[in-house]
């Protein structure tokens, strides 16, 4: 075996291990994230929508003044609206978050 040889070996075990550590935080992250809440509210406070940060909708609360029989359109825009906006916070934080362990490497598939 070489030196050149030995030295890229041993680079090549430190990057793995670096590799498995980087991922056993982002799996630790991810869980941290999963319980962690964001609140959106829309029309006003009448619709409020709560997503983790995986972007994961886990309640949405609609306010009675809000339902009118007659006006079902608005009501939905508000939830979509809301809904939206609620997923959008969620990965928003998850990417500041996963971007944090992995300084911004750019890795495929970690967005």
């Amino acid at each position: 075996m070489t030196e050149s040889h030995s030295i890229r070996h041993m680079n090549l075990n430190k990057l793995m291990k670096q590799a498995q550590k980087m991922q056993e935080q982002m799996s630790k992250t991810q869980a941290e994230l999963e319980k962690q809440t964001i609140e959106v509210s829309a029309g006003g406070g009448k619709v409020k929508v709560t997503a983790n940060g995986a972007g994961d909708i886990i309640a949405i609360k609609i306010d009675r003044e809000v339902v009118d029989p007659d006006d079902v359109e608005f009501l939905e825009e508000i939830v979509l609206s809301a809904v939206k906006q609620a997923v959008q916070q969620g990965k928003a934080l998850a990417q500041s978050e996963m971007t944090k362990i992995t300084g911004g490497l750019g890795i495929p598939g970690l967005q």
